[in-house]
């Protein structure tokens, strides 16, 4: 027989087991709920750590640029602020501090104005020549046959490759007036081109387009043979005439490869020296031909005006910045991703 407490084991037992399920639920619900902060943790890397490891990683290729380009950077600066010449080369006078006088005494040369608006033109002229010749030949490869196509890219890799100074060499030698195969073809008998101003400027544009091009054919090529073929087959279809095709469809879509291959021509150009020094003798007759490397070279060499060749180089540096970062500023605006 059952005692009187029989009838209360039961619920006891369930009031137990509930209440055991209860604390069981809890447990589980706190080990769930600081579960996920585990892994959470586990699994999100350490800022502290992971932080530096890219700066270790680029920390070689940081010293290698400030010892190759800041540090030379920052002597040109520096010594475009000191008085500077061959007597403080030597020894012979101490260094002395002249603020911004270099630049006033720049500034104030009316051959500096007369130089750098005749490199602003050439360098102007020589990336537009440049740009037209290596689309236009960038162009025509992707419209010949493979035979024709190869003869071209090795014939410009060849110019490419050739060295500057070599390069210029031959030139003169072509545009020579006594021995130049040029005249005789054209029948300009003894004419001198780098008697003239300008004529001396053309020739030394040929030969600076002539180094140039491949750059700009090889990069707008490879642009032009990524986009699909049918965007191009769907314009002609449409009636557009290969100028319309390469303004309204080919160069929006390598607009971000011309921005390339327009700032490495700007920035070549505007700092060409070999090609002026070389084919005009120096900067061609009483300093015609002169543009603002050659004129940094000439003041800081010729005439050991060490701190006005460093003046003229900082100008140039500012230069170069401001068309670059103005030109890229322009693409921002219009919607480009660089």
């Amino acid at each position: 027989m059952v005692g009187p407490g029989a009838p209360d084991g039961p619920p006891r037992r369930k009031a137990a087991a509930a209440a055991g399920g209860s604390a069981a639920g809890r447990a589980a619900g706190a080990a769930s709920a600081h579960a996920p902060k585990a892994a959470r943790s586990s699994l999100t890397p350490r800022r502290g750590r992971g932080g530096w490891a890219p700066w270790l990683y680029l920390a070689p290729a940081l010293v290698v640029l400030g010892g190759l380009l800041v540090y030379p950077i920052y002597q040109l600066g520096l010594i475009s602020f000191l008085e500077y010449t061959q007597a403080q080369v030597s020894g012979g006078e101490p260094t002395t501090f002249q603020g911004l006088g270099n630049y006033r005494t720049l500034f104030a040369d009316s051959q500096f104005w007369q130089v750098l608006l005749a490199t602003l033109a050439f360098a102007a002229a020589c990336v537009l020549a440049t740009l037209a010749a290596g689309c236009a030949l960038a162009v025509l490869l992707t419209r010949v046959r493979a035979v024709p196509r190869l003869a071209l890219m090795l014939a410009a890799l060849g110019a490419w490759a050739t060295p500057a100074i070599t390069g210029s060499t031959v030139w003169v030698f072509l545009f020579d007036p006594d021995y130049g195969p040029v005249n005789r073809l054209l029948g300009l008998g003894d004419f001198s081109w780098t008697y003239g101003r300008y004529s001396a400027f053309s020739l030394v544009l040929l030969e600076v387009v002539w180094c140039s091009f491949p750059f700009v054919m090889v990069t707008v090529y490879a642009g032009i043979k990524a986009i699909s073929s049918e965007v191009l087959e769907a314009a002609s279809l449409d009636g557009a005439s290969q100028w319309r095709i390469w303004r309204s469809v080919t160069a929006p879509m390598l607009r971000p490869i011309l921005v390339v291959v327009t700032i490495q021509s700007i920035i070549w150009d505007f700092k060409v020296f070999t090609q002026i020094y070389v084919m005009t003798n120096g900067g061609g007759i009483a300093g015609q031909n002169l543009v603002l490397n050659v004129y940094a070279y000439q003041k800081a060499f010729a005439s050991s005006q060490y701190s006005l060749g460093s003046a003229i180089g900082v100008v140039m540096l500012l230069i170069l910045l401001a068309v670059t970062l103005v030109y890229l500023r322009l693409l921002r605006r219009q919607g480009e991703e660089l």
